[in-house]
């Protein structure tokens, strides 16, 4: 039987009779791969009995430097399951990459659904979809206040200038990850380290998620509460407004243009029920008290980081590296990366809710 892309079984049940003795190893174990995969992969492994585990590990192929730390994400993960923040409760880590040809986390696997597209997202009454609405703004605003220094996390990264590393970090990979040139990224680009350089020194700091959408939430469908957060290949510490930022590039309302060219939770919160940003906003800033002062700032930078991961995952889709939703996406990611730039320049020339919504 042929190995799934990027497992190796036979190594995989060896590591398991050691390291997880509670799976039954008396058959093999089933692996199968999750949709909705774009950047790490993961895959549910089950047993005989049905027992269930997710498998998470870095994407194939191309790869940008300090990207897809397993060691970082299993403790991330770790923290925010010491201060009960909804997370799967990670198992094991492994970083020997004879097993599977790549280090990897092993984490329990939790019930609920995953809403990703617009069909799914259809099916709510607008009552449900404004319940979620605010379950995911009161979770975003729970995440950044959770004390790095409770759930042992205050090592995990540096917040003082996060914003500029941020923009200089992802300029550096979208040299490396590029496929064609865009002269307009250098634009926005250039417009952000100018902006960033005039912020003042004294902007919040929290635990950030940094890619923090609808799905990658685990959700409750009877209560529509958030179960688990997913994807934190990406988290440190840093200004939780970015986290905001990201959110709302993320989310869709009806009138969007530029957005709709972005394949990811295409037209998920479109339908009747869902906030708009503008609410999501005001919610935010009530619940936490932050200033948003600088909130264009970071939704530009949003807009920069996601078309360089765009870019990236095109890369791979070229290479047939790319596993999950996005392996034939060349053209439709190409698209993304040049949308989010044009978005960022919109960002520029009038303010985020507004270039957002058009």
């Amino acid at each position: 039987m042929t190995d799934p892309a990027g497992l190796r079984m036979a190594q995989l049940e060896s590591w398991f009779s050691t390291h997880v003795p509670a799976m039954d190893l008396h058959a093999p174990l089933k692996a199968e791969l999750l949709a909705g995969g774009r950047s790490n992969v993961s895959y549910t492994l089950s047993d005989v009995s049905g027992i269930k585990y997710v498998l998470r590990r870095p994407p194939l192929g191309n790869l940008m430097p300090s990207a897809h730390d397993m060691k970082r994400e299993f403790q991330l993960l770790a923290g925010m399951n010491q201060v009960g923040f909804p997370t799967p409760q990670v198992i094991a880590l492994c970083e020997d990459i004879e097993v599977i040809g790549a280090s990897f986390v092993l984490m329990e696997f939790v019930d609920g659904v995953v809403i990703s597209n617009a069909s799914e997202s259809q099916l709510l009454s607008p009552e449900h979809a404004d319940i979620l609405s605010r379950n995911l703004v009161d979770t975003l605003s729970r995440l950044h206040s959770v004390s790095p220094e409770s759930a042992g996390l205050s090592g995990i990264g540096k917040p003082a200038g996060y914003l500029a590393r941020q923009a200089r970090r992802w300029g550096e990979q979208w040299e490396i990850t590029k496929t064609r040139e865009l002269p307009d990224i250098a634009d926005l680009h250039a417009w952000l380290t100018q902006s960033i350089s005039r912020l003042p020194e004294s902007l919040p700091t929290s635990i950030v998620h940094g890619d923090f959408r609808i799905d990658n939430v685990i959700v409750a469908p009877d209560t529509f509460h958030i179960n688990a957060v997913l994807d934190w290949e990406m988290a440190t510490l840093g200004d939780p407004i970015s986290d905001l930022a990201i959110s709302l590039v993320y989310w869709s309302q009806p009138t969007d243009t530029l957005r709709a060219l972005i394949p990811v939770a295409q037209y998920v919160t479109d339908t009747p029920g869902f906030w708009s940003r503008s609410d999501i906003v005001a919610q935010y800033q009530k619940a936490t008290g932050f200033s948003l002062d600088h909130l264009d700032t970071c939704v530009a930078l949003a807009c920069f980081k996601l078309a360089v991961i765009m870019e990236s995952i095109r890369k791979r889709a070229l290479a047939g590296q790319q596993l999950g939703e996005a392996s034939d996406d060349v053209e439709s990611m190409g698209q993304a990366t040049r949308a989010l730039v044009q978005l960022g320049l919109r960002v520029i020339e009038s303010d985020a809710i507004t270039a957002l919504n058009s």
